[in-house]
């Protein structure tokens, strides 16, 4: 009977449900295609199931083997029965605390951990570093011990030496039951701790194309869309909800609760090298979107299926001077020259009333303004001034990584972010962000510092209750105290999914922006089988799939097809280097226009660039037969525009200029500044005519 109650009580839990997901799945359900009609939908993905036939001959086939294992007396817990030990763990005189009833309210069970938790285990939550899914492990089975070194630290001695519980997971998720049991095996070894704190999972971007260190993350295994830059250019608000309603699904189903995004910065300077990761320089746009990105991962309200989301980076991040990213010292500085400040404030009041959860703030120092000259996450004017009292965001902040503490990328020092605080020491720099208003340390393990604060007198144990008591909050509202565990089998089955790919190889295709057409050169829906084809930047083999010949030179070619990256300074040997950011030049070298030129002259040329800035290539758009600008799209998505499978549907999501020149006489924090662009804000072309938009109408006619 005992084994039976314990059973129910494993089921109510969700403990055998297939995935802690809004969703269940049938399998027409899996393999359906998107509407190729219909493009955005506003429907969801999927529509919501009850519990499985599979999930309750799952309960069953446990009971009755926990009853075998009664009678034999000898059989070792399984993984679910010994989870549901953890999480069903009572206190040592027999009694179930407050914190661990699900049955009472979220605000009692917060107050109930709290009383209980030490300062040392307090300032353990303030912290949100790192982990490396692979990182450091020679096989399979060694990166799922927790014992395993990640990094600079194992993480045992990360959750239970340091009290940590808030993870930011870095690596591709290649392998995604591996993932969810790996996972899983951290929350283990967290519910075997005093107090059993769960962990929390978060992950910078990871459906996309780009990988930059300290941003994105290379889709891997999830389904793949546009940048976020392109998505922005399709302007479908329906397409962004669905697809942040399916990252969730994927990310849930790893065990990944957190989102280390949406990026809401305005790409004003257009040589900034992390535009491709906002929605573009307008304001309005932006905000569209992101109201939509934020429900689609969080849902109306915060609960057990979703995906907390940290929006970016307040106050906005891109007005950096010379456009010059802020990871840098040479990046360290904002600037206002046209006093417009306000305007990159207007995407975060969206992200609000969207019910935006929590905050990053960037590490730039503003220069030139009424606000103290100090990063923005030490900053008090912007954090607790602004950001709390004037704009009345009452969630969590937690500062961008790195701001305490010096490391060393390869054999080059990276130093702490503390812009504006160099000088200063360690507890220093922890007491101005604690005192700006931040609630918690990105990049950062160094929990001795705060409970050294607290007992020097500088910062009260009350005002590290201030945070803790909304971190913990966060926990209890995602579920993770009643079940924080993936389900592997369900791991392997909704991520990248037929169906999710299918959404993202549409939207792919969707955002391509058709910017010049000479003489209606496209769509080659009439080309010749075994036209010579000469390429560059395309897969040959897929052009040799449609029935194509691939040649070795423009003169053997009657046309030519060339995927080209946009220009950038590659910086080789620096810190960007190392990150990989596109920043610096906007025009491509001399000699590459002059080689790309000889193929103009040599055979028509179709031209697709990759723009994740609004790079200058005004030779490009006089040359060749026709030119697309892309945001992260594969061949086959590129093939299929060219040949009139898919019509290119994207509009400009920035001016694109016409020199450096250009960029460097623009006021770096104002839209729309750009003398004379080659192409502005909406442009896009139709193969059936003209999209005609401006930022004040976005109307296609």
């Amino acid at each position: 009977m005992l084994l039976v109650s314990w059973g129910r009580w494993l089921f109510d839990s969700g403990l055998l449900l297939k995935s802690p997901s809004r969703r269940t799945y049938g399998i027409a359900e899996v393999y359906q295609s998107p509407q190729l009609s219909s493009p955005g939908s506003s429907s969801s993905v999927l529509t919501r199931l009850p519990i499985s036939t599979a999930a309750m001959t799952r309960f069953i086939a446990i009971v009755l083997a926990g009853l075998a294992f009664a009678s034999v007396g000898q059989a070792a817990p399984s993984k679910l029965e010994r989870r549901a030990q953890l999480l069903s763990r009572q206190l040592p005189d027999g009694s179930t605390p407050i914190y661990k009833n699900a049955t009472r309210c979220v605000d009692e069970r917060v107050e109930d951990l709290l009383s209980r938790m030490t300062l040392e285990e307090k300032a353990g939550q303030m912290f949100h570093n790192s982990l490396t899914l692979g990182t450091n492990f020679t096989t399979p089975q060694a990166s799922r011990d927790p014992e395993a070194p990640n990094g600079r630290y194992g993480i045992k001695e990360l959750v239970v030496d340091n009290f940590m519980s808030h993870f930011n997971v870095r690596g591709p998720v290649d392998n995604p039951a591996e993932v969810a049991e790996w996972i899983n095996s951290v929350q283990e070894l967290a519910l075997e701790t005093r107090l059993g704190i769960p962990i929390s999972i978060s992950s910078d971007p990871r459906h996309h194309y780009s990988q930059f260190e300290g941003a994105t993350i290379g889709a891997g295994g999830f389904s793949r869309f546009p940048e976020t830059i392109g998505m922005a250019a399709i302007r479908d608000p329906a397409l962004v909800r669905q697809m942040a309603d399916i990252a969730r699904e994927e990310y849930v189903a790893v065990g990944i609760r957190g989102a280390l995004h949406p990026q809401v910065d305005l790409s004003t300077e257009p040589r900034w090298a992390r535009i491709y990761g906002g929605w573009g320089e307008d304001a309005h746009l932006t905000s569209e979107m992101v109201v939509e990105y934020i429900k689609g991962f969080q849902g109306e309200t915060l609960g057990p299926y979703s995906v907390t989301t940290v929006t970016k980076h307040f106050p906005g991040g891109g007005a950096v001077e010379n456009g010059e990213d802020s990871h840098f010292p040479n990046g360290k500085n904002q600037t206002y020259p046209g006093r417009n400040m306000d305007y990159h404030l207007i995407p975060f009041r969206a992200a609000f009333e969207a019910g935006a959860r929590q905050i990053m703030p960037y590490y730039s120092r503003p220069i030139g303004t009424e606000w103290e000259e100090v990063g923005f996450s030490f900053n008090k004017q912007i954090v607790t001034d602004l950001l709390r009292t004037e704009m009345g965001f009452e969630g969590i902040v937690v500062t961008d990584w790195g701001l305490i503490t010096d490391s060393n990328m390869g054999e080059l020092l990276f130093p702490a972010r503390a812009w504006g605080m160099e000088s200063t020491s360690a507890e220093e720099r922890a007491s101005k962000i604690l005192d700006a208003g931040c609630d918690q340390f990105g990049g950062e393990n160094r929990f001795k510092l705060i409970v050294d604060l607290v007992r020097s007198g500088r910062i009260s144990e009350e005002r590290i209750d201030v945070s803790v008591r909304k971190l913990l909050k966060e926990k209890f509202l995602l579920g993770l105290f009643d079940n924080p565990f993936a389900d592997p089998d369900a791991a392997n089955a909704v991520v990248g999914n037929p169906y999710f790919m299918r959404v993202g190889e549409f939207a792919q295709r969707r955002s391509f922006t058709l910017l010049t057409n000479e003489n209606d050169s496209l769509p080659l829906r009439n080309l010749a089988s075994e036209t010579r084809i000469y390429v560059e930047g395309v897969n040959a083999t897929l052009v040799e799939g449609r029935g194509f010949t691939v040649v070795d030179t423009p003169g053997e070619a009657q046309l030519a097809l060339l995927r080209l990256q946009g220009p950038y300074d590659p910086r080789n040997g620096t810190l960007e280097g190392i990150f990989g950011y596109q920043q610096g030049t906007l025009e491509f070298e001399d000699e590459e226009k002059e080689r790309q030129a000889s193929v103009y002259s040599a055979v028509p040329t179709v031209v697709d660039i990759n723009i994740v800035r609004p790079v200058a290539f005004p030779e490009i758009v006089e040359q060749a037969a026709a030119v697309l600008a892309s945001y992260g799209s594969g061949d086959d998505a590129f093939l299929d525009v060219v040949l009139g499978v898919a019509e290119p549907e994207g509009r400009l999501p920035f001016d694109l200029l016409r020199s450096n020149e250009a960029a460097e006489a623009q006021m770096g924090d104002v839209p729309f500044d750009t003398r004379d662009p080659v192409f502005k804000f909406g442009h896009g072309l139709r193969y059936k005519g003209l999209c005609k938009d401006t930022q004040q109408e976005g109307k296609c006619q």
